[in-house]
Formats: C-alpha cells, structure tokens, sequence
C-alpha cells in the first residue's frame, strides 16, 4: 500500500478497539514467567552447550598469541575458538567495532575467545585458564583532551536525527553579535549504557549449512543481513527469531558479539550453544551512549525573541564511527532567522558509540533546555513563556515547509496549569520544606517522527481466528497489544479473537523497533495488510468491497449480513502487503513535543537531590493505547532522571575502559528514586503520518527531562550545573547558608 496522501476517514477512525486503554496481551506471560527469552529457549534445540565469551584485556594493540592448551584440558570443554583461528571477519551493517576475528584490538573487552562446555560453570572456569600474550599501544581514552582536534563531521542516527558538519541560515555571527542580549554557555553530557534487564543472548544451532539464531534483538531484518554479511553465508541460510526481548533501548538494533560468537561456537562444537554476555561484556563489548561537550549561544532582543540561535557538538567514537547528533532538535524547536549546528567527532578508542534512547535528542535537549532556563532568566521572562514566545509552525531552516501538526505550546500551557507552575517562586533558593530546599523546573520536550516501510500478513481461519504475522519485534513496548488492536479494528472482531505472531525473519518483514518508530510504522504495515484481507474476505462472500462493514464478527453490504468466519469455510484467506511511504514527509516536517514538569528537594545540609513529582504533556499524534503508552512515557522520564543525577560511564582513561561496568557500579533509578509520575496526552491525530494518524512516544519520554530536573534543582538551590550528572560533589560547596 502505497502512502501518498494525507490519510481520509478509515476503519481506524472508529475507535472501538484502537485508541482504548489495554491490557497487555503478553502481560500474563511475563509476570508468571512463561515468556521464554532468548536464553531460556530450552526447547528449540536439543543437547545445548554453555559458551561462554572472553574479552580482551586491554583496549589497543594487537594479540601476539593464545595458550589455550589448559582450557581444553579443564572439565566438560567441548570446544574453543579464539580470534586468531580466522582471519577478521566482516563488519555488520550497523557496525563500527569487529565483532570478532583477527588479531587487532580496538577496544577493551572486545570478542576474542569463546569457550563451549556442559555448563555454564565450566565454560567460565575454562576461560579464566587462557593465556594471552598481548602487544599493547597507545590509546586515545578522554574525550575532554582529544576534543580540540577533533573533525567536522556529519551525522545520522538512522533514527530520525542528523545533519551536515555545519548546517547554517542566514548570519549567525552577524545577528548574534548584534543581538542586545547574547548568552554562551558549554555543557556536557557523559558516556552512559542501556543497562537493560536482559542481556545480549543467543542461541544458536546449524543444520547443515543452515543457520537458525534464537536471539534477544530489536531489529530482525537488519540482524539478518548483518548476519549473512559478517559470516558470509547467503542470508536465506539464515533464520532468526526473538519474540520476547527483556529491552533493548538502542543496545539490540544492531548485531552483537553474542549472536557471531554463538554461531561460530555451534559450528565448532557440532551442537547447538547458547551464550550470554555478562554485565561487564553488556557494557564495554557492546555499545553505549556517546558523551558530548556542547556549546550553545543565543542572541535576543529585549523583548525575548530569538534572533540568532547555535548548537555545536562535539563527541567521540572508533575509526567508522558515528557522532552523537545531539544538535538536531536545535534546528527545528524554536524559531530565529540565523541559526548554525555543527558536529564534531574525535577518534577515541572505547567501546563503540552508537544508539541508544533518542539518540542525539536526549543529551542534546539536556543541554539545550538549561541554556533556554538561562537565557529566560537573563532576559527576566518565564522560562515557558520564552518558549512559547519563540514557538514556529514552520521549520525555521525551511520556512517554506510548514509542520504536519505541532502542538508544543498546547504541551506547555496545560502543563503549566496542571502542574501549578503560576506557583512557582522564580527566585531560586526561597522555597523551603524542612530540611528540603524546593525547586519546580521544566523543559520541552521535541523527537522527530520517522516513516519506514512495514509488512505484515494476516490470516482469517476457519475457525474465525484473526492471526497476523509479522518480524516485528516487542522489547517491552507493547507490539503484540497495539497490533492486536489493529486488526481487531480492521476485521471487526474483539481482541480474542487475533493471534498475533512476532520477531520471526521467516514472516514479512516490518520496521522493527527503535527510534520511537516501531509502533506507527509496523501498526500501518497490519492496517495495509488487513484492507487485502478484507477485500479478499468480501470476493470470497460475494460482497462488493467498496461499501462493505465488519463489526461485531460479522461482514455487511447493504441488507445482507454474514459471519467473519463463513469466508474462511472453505479454505484460509490470507491477506499480505506493506505500508510504502511517499513525499508527505518531505512536504511537511513531522514531529512530536513534550511539556516536562519537574519538582525537586534538595537537602540543605547533604545535597542530596530527591525528585518530589513530575508531569508530561505530550503531542504524539493519536495515541493507539493509552495505557502501554503511559509506561513508555514514565519509562522515558526515569530514565531522564538516571542521565540527570546518577548515571555514567566513569572512563579509565589510563587503560582504555568503563571502570563501573555492572549494575553495582554503574546506578540507575529504583523505585525509591521515582515518585509518582502523571501523564497526559493531547487528544489529537496527524493524517500526515499514515492511515492510523499515529507518530510515537516511546523516546519522546525521555527528551528534556534531564534539562527539566536540572532547572528544578537551579529554582530550588541557585546552583547552576552544566555537567551531568548533577551529583552531590557538584552541588555540595555551593549551597546556601542553612538557616
């Protein structure tokens, strides 16, 4: 199905089953603990072995050799393979780091041995027997020193986020040096990791030159190709499968060690492996969030409008890897006739950098919401209303190019009026409850919204059952309810009645989830599905489909009426197709905003940060399930608060890797940290975005909370601090007097 046009009345509009709070379909599985994960598919293939990874020990040079003659000697080892039995394998789509293969370092903790045994205990205790004789080099580790050679580079997320190296409109150096108030100001953000529940995982097994990999991945159609790419083996060798994934955030879009490593180990045991990567692995071997050093200057007239406006960002990465792009919202948040973005990477040789939840939007508007609380205090304008101020309805670089629909400035007031921001003191440090000095802060929220082909099939049975198939994936978001409600409104039945079958490369392949992308995009490719469905349905019924209904299991013309399942009494009807898109989105700029709403305490003597409440209004198109989607929203607004008070990679910048590489280490929010969160959704649709008038706000969640807290903390202490995370140490020497 072609999507060319904004889209008209459809069955979507009815709303019966769609756009209602719901349950989650793969709830009761998980909470009793019968949703298998990748490394619990016990039952897939007989006589699993344990494999188990080494990672390199340093973070540059090369390995001159590995003794593994002790490890092959210990207890129940079936097989070994290091990186110097083949030569280095290629890269993945996605990849900058080799996963494995070669003699070459590039960074701490890279694949370079797994070990197969019986059990997991003894794969372990064989690995930690291997002798590595290691050539180390020198390394560049710390991004503040190698920042100021670093390169003009573009950049792209995959994700709906990117630019050139400098991206310019009008006269920036112009217009802001003329500007009456000017504001400059650098912020940093640090390394931070997924930290998801689940590992990387795999299960991997060969039946003659065929591959099938049980694995925890995003992405299922990508992890194909990279599969096929990396190994070498035609991709139609290969099958993947993930219908549970305990999250992901960005960590499982691309293919890791564990699944190459997993295939590999199966070929040279002669048997199904399975292995999962250990906390350590989670973080150094696989991929994390990059920091940035970022710089933000604003030039304005008195009366608070935004004449000249820049973002400049600079990040790190491998050789062949991307920037963060955390300038890009800049381009599209606000208005001002003179703008400039650009980007810098510098070559650092750490784990890989690449996504994670809203890449480049979420430490971009970290920094990015501080500088417009600032610029708003020194103008002496409410900080929403300065925002509100410098609203646009049109892209500011492309004026020409009005938004599908924006509604930031509908976010901002009922968040203010929700919220009791007309309460607020804008004095800093005036608010006191016991030992706590109390701040309220807040800060716009902004993701784009990404268009991408999706497929489906959907089959109507003879015993009226509605299945769909799709390689969708649910990494905890709520796929299996959200498309269950699509073709329960497009086939007219109630949600028992549809079977919904996911993450398997054998069924059409959809956009996957990622990028806030998933759900609108994979919801239209079942929609397209279901309308060939439905005309194959009224062909088989002798209806005209033109005029035909289906409601309440049954399929109407006129006054002739017949049940849902009479079509299927002969034979199954299957209806398979893809959601394609056209220029809609070039045409018009399609994205989503927030309101964030903070309130902190700070404690007078300690300085130990507690957040009180927190609100997000948000315009996200309609919304398919308010109830999945309020948990991606407060899901997104703790992790703003793990990047706004706790959360980073502390870098060895000695030896090249994170030191706090587990979950003891390396902290992020619990239930004791996160008080109660209230969501709102403006009631609105975008036919712009496709026939379900859908966008996303998976990530949108997480954009400017960081920013919103860190205001917080400013009204409620008069300390201002532009390097996150905003710890105690930071805050500590430049509290107020405690009276």
């Amino acid at each position: 199905m072609k999507f060319d046009q904004p889209a008209g009345q459809n069955p979507i509009d009815q709303m019966k089953v769609v756009g209602k709070a719901t349950d989650r379909i793969d709830g009761k599985f998980k909470t009793t603990g019968t949703a298998p994960y990748a490394y619990e598919r016990h039952d897939v293939a007989a006589n699993q072995a344990y494999g188990y990874v080494l990672g390199a020990g340093i973070a540059k040079g090369r390995i001159r050799a590995i003794d593994t003659v002790a490890a092959k000697r210990s207890p129940g080892v079936v097989a070994i393979v290091t990186t110097l039995d083949m030569p280095k394998l290629g890269l993945g789509k996605m990849n900058a780091a080799n996963l494995f293969g070669g003699a070459e370092i590039q960074h701490y903790h890279q694949a370079i041995a797994v070990v197969v045994a019986e059990t997991f205990e003894q794969a372990r205790a064989a690995a930690f027997l291997i002798k590595v004789d290691y050539a180390r080099a020198a390394g560049k580790f710390d991004l503040a020193a190698e920042a100021g050679g670093a390169k003009p580079v573009p950049g792209d997320s995959g994700e709906g986020s990117g630019g050139g190296s400098e991206d310019r409109r009008g006269d920036f150096e112009g217009a802001f040096a003329a500007a009456p108030v000017k504001f400059d100001q650098t912020y940093t953000t640090p390394d931070e990791s997924h930290a998801m529940m689940e590992p990387h995982a795999t299960i991997a097994a060969w039946e003659g030159d065929k591959l099938t990999l049980w694995t925890s991945n995003q992405m299922i159609a990508w992890t194909k190709g990279s599969i096929a790419k990396i190994l070498d083996i035609p991709a139609e060798s290969i099958r993947i499968d993930s219908p549970y994934i305990g999250g992901g955030f960005g960590g499982k879009l691309f293919v890791r060690s564990d699944a190459v490593v997993a295939a590999l180990a199966a070929k040279a045991a002669g048997r199904p492996v399975k292995v999962a990567l250990t906390r350590p692995l989670v973080i150094n071997n696989t991929t994390h969030r990059p920091a940035t050093i970022q710089r933000i200057r604003i030039g304005a007239t008195p009366d608070g409008t935004i004449t000249a406006i820049a973002h400049e960002s600079t990040s790190g990465n491998l050789d062949g890897g991307k920037p963060e792009t955390a300038v890009d919202q800049t381009k599209l948040l606000y208005a001002g006739a003179n703008r400039l973005t650009a980007m810098k990477l510098a070559h650092l040789d750490l784990p890989e950098g690449n996504s994670m939840r809203a890449p480049g939007e979420a430490p971009g508007l970290m920094a990015l919401e501080i500088a417009m609380d600032e610029m708003a205090e020194k103008l002496g304008l409410d900080p929403v209303a300065f925002r509100i101020r410098n609203d646009t309805q049109v892209d500011p670089g492309h004026p020409e190019r009005p938004f599908s629909h924006r509604n930031l400035v509908g976010c901002l007031k009922l968040g203010a009026e929700k919220f009791g921001w007309d309460k607020r003191n804008a004095k800093p440090g005036q608010v006191r409850d016991g030992r706590w000095l109390v701040g309220i802060g807040m800060a716009a929220g902004f993701r784009n919204n990404l268009l991408m082909k999706s497929g489906a099939r959907v089959r109507l049975g003879r015993d009226g059952l509605v299945t769909v198939e799709t390689d969708m994936t649910d990494i905890g978001t709520g796929s299996y309810t959200i498309i269950a409600q699509t073709a329960a409104e497009m086939m007219g039945v109630t949600l028992d009645k549809v079977v919904v079958r996911l993450g398997d490369s054998n069924f059409p392949v959809s956009a996957g989830s990622g990028g806030q992308f998933g759900a609108n995009n994979a919801t239209s490719g079942v929609y397209a599905a279901c309308v060939k469905l439905r005309e194959a349905v009224a062909q088989r019924l002798g209806f005209n489909s033109a005029d035909v209904l289906f409601e309440d299991g049954n399929v109407r013309s006129g006054n002739r009426t017949e049940t849902l399942g009479k079509a299927a009494s002969d034979g199954d009807l299957v209806g398979e197709d893809s959601i394609e898109y056209g220029d809609l989105a070039k045409k018009q700029q399609q994205s989503t905003f927030a309101g964030h709403f903070v309130e902190v305490g700070v404690d007078v003597d300690t300085a130990e940060v507690r957040v009180r409440r927190m609100l997000a209004v948000c315009a996200a198109g309609r919304i398919l399930n308010p109830k999945s989607a309020r948990s991606q929203v407060i899901g997104g607004m703790t992790m703003g608060v793990g990047g706004a008070l706790m959360e980073e990679l502390a870098v060895d910048t000695r030896r090249g890797f994170f030191v706090n590489h587990d979950l003891a280490g390396y902290e992020v929010p619990v239930h004791a940290d996160i008080p109660h969160q209230e969501v709102i959704f403006l009631d609105e649709a975008d036919p712009q975005s496709s026939p379900m008038k859908a966008k996303g706000v998976g990530e949108l969640g997480i954009c400017g909370v960081g920013a919103a807290v860190a205001n917080a903390i400013y009204n409620a202490t008069g300390v201002r601090v532009r390097d996150y995370p905003i710890t105690l140490d930071k805050l500590l020497d430049r509290m107020p007097d405690a009276a």
